[in-house]
């Protein structure tokens, strides 16, 4: 808005409008810039802060007093801090006993006693153990098949050559580089460095033929195992950007990892804890609902718009995450200092606190506790919200972005009132996004969307065995040298990491 200063009205009543207007321009400017500031200061401590979201103690006991807001804030009992120090021990633990252990004897040379001249006996023994390394070698098998010749029919008899994966590398090496690259991060073109101070040369390319080639034996398990997840009626989902180099146009294209997780740990559920990654070129809605096409059952979800769809469909119910509420509530309060905002977190914390007394209890045990404890604690936040956000000012603000967020998420973050199977968060599948993340940090990208797909199903496997208590290594050879011997098709449900790890168990 301009004024022209040397020809103002002289009229009072236009001259009192024109001072309103430019108090509202004023007002406006600067409800547009404190939203700014809250937006830098969020961009400057994602990229230069701290990633945790604890809030010290000094910050949850703000004065509310100076801001008016006591009139509409409820009183929550905090938890007890306990002040009492314990002596911090030492975490180390025992070295396992599967190791092989090369005994070393430091025995006396006499067994006399040098003071009495008597003979010495046995009474016990001192041991230590250390940790030792053998480094890791190639070596060269070699078959050999030796021919023989009919000197009536002139005819040649010779063993078949045996099968192979992939090219001169055995299950062993082709399983190394796979572990290398998709669970230690040590992307393709670094391997051959490695191979080359063996003085073996091989190239980058024939790497990632072989990457190729173990993936197409691998793709059936992760099919089967993609089939059993979503058999299940509680899983959690997510997505993550995954880049792809585009060669055409001489730059990278955004792709998405869509992760699933299944983890009952927390109410005692019966079906083992897993992850399917699947790889799609975008982040459209059609692919979790074709993903989920044949699902029935609860989907922990973040606040993607594209998974609210997936309630039309009446067999899924969504289950909304409170981290992520949270989260909005706290990048708020570290921009903003807004004591509403510490005052929201209070609240969801104590929601955690009380929920974490109950983990790893049954689903019943844990529905009557948060029915009991937790819903009285709902029901206040339910009433208070809307109240300050009623009270605010400025409906543009983060503050009322963030209440504005839970509210219209209230009854699928509520939803675990009433079923102790439902989880707080998505932490579960958070957590199998973190080896992605690692990956692409050092991989920067994949090769191509046939080289996401080949990510998916590697890090399904590896993820998935990691969850079980698996060592990725021993299965993803273990695997790949039993499909080499022919594994019955019929028989893939062995090869999934929870039963490959019972029938290893039995077997040792």
């Amino acid at each position: 808005m301009k004024f022209d200063l040397k020809n103002l009205p002289k009229d009072i009543d236009i001259l009192h409008q024109l001072v309103q207007d430019m108090a509202d321009v004023i007002k406006d400017h600067d409800t547009q810039i404190a939203h700014f500031k809250a937006v830098i200061k969020q961009l400057q401590r994602a990229r230069f802060g701290s990633r945790s979201e604890q809030l010290n103690e000094d910050q949850l006991q703000l004065a509310l007093q100076d801001f008016e807001v006591e009139e509409f804030i409820e009183p929550i009992i905090d938890i007890q801090q306990n002040d009492t120090t314990c002596r911090k021990r030492s975490d180390r633990k025992a070295l396992p006993d599967e190791l092989p252990r090369d005994e070393i004897i430091l025995d006396i040379g006499d067994k006399i006693c040098p003071d009495c001249a008597e003979p010495l006996h046995k009474i016990g023994e001192t041991a230590s153990e250390m940790l030792d390394w053998i480094p890791a070698k190639l070596r060269v098998k070699r078959t050999c098949r030796p021919k023989y010749a009919c000197r009536i029919c002139a005819k040649i008899h010779q063993m078949p050559a045996p099968d192979r994966l992939a090219g001169m590398a055995t299950p062993a090496l082709l399983t190394q580089v796979l572990v290398s690259k998709y669970c230690d991060h040590t992307p393709l073109y670094r391997q051959p460095q490695i191979f080359k101070r063996h003085n073996v040369h091989i190239s980058r390319s024939t790497l990632a033929g072989w990457v190729s080639k173990s993936c197409w034996w691998l793709d059936i398990i992760h099919q089967r195992l993609s089939q059993n997840i979503f058999a299940s009626n509680h899983l959690f989902a997510d997505d993550t950007t995954i880049p792809v180099l585009d060669p055409g146009r001489g730059r990278t294209q955004t792709g998405r990892f869509w992760v699933y997780t299944r983890d009952q740990t927390a109410w005692r559920g019966t079906e083992p804890p897993s992850a399917v990654y699947i790889f799609e070129p975008d982040r459209k809605a059609i692919r979790p609902k074709t993903h989920l096409k044949d699902y029935n059952g609860i989907l922990h979800v973040d606040g993607y718009i594209g998974f609210e769809s997936l309630s039309d469909k009446n067999t899924i119910r969504l289950a909304a995450c409170w981290a992520h509420t949270r989260r909005k509530f706290y990048e708020v309060e570290k921009a903003t200092g807004s004591p509403i905002a510490a005052e929201a977190l209070r609240r969801i914390s104590r929601i955690y606190a009380i929920d974490g007394e109950v983990r790893g209890m049954s689903k019943t045990k844990r529905r009557a506790v948060r029915r009991t404890r937790i819903k009285p604690i709902i029901i206040a936040l339910h009433k208070w919200l809307p109240q300050v956000l009623q009270k605010q000012f400025d409906h543009q603000s983060g503050l009322a972005a963030a209440i504005r967020y839970t509210l219209s998420r209230w009854k699928a973050l509520t939803r675990f009132l009433n079923d102790g199977a439902i989880e707080l968060d998505t932490n579960s599948v958070e957590r199998a996004i973190r080896p992605v993340t690692l990956g692409r940090k050092n991989h920067l990208f994949a090769g191509s969307q046939e080289g996401g797909k080949r990510w998916a199903i590697i890090c399904s496997l590896i993820e998935t065995a990691k969850m079980n208590g698996v060592e990725p290594y021993a299965y993803i050879h273990d695997i790949l040298q039993r499909m080499l011997n022919g594994h019955p098709a019929n028989r893939i449900d062995e090869l999934l990491p929870w039963h490959w790890k019972s029938l290893n168990t039995v077997n040792s």
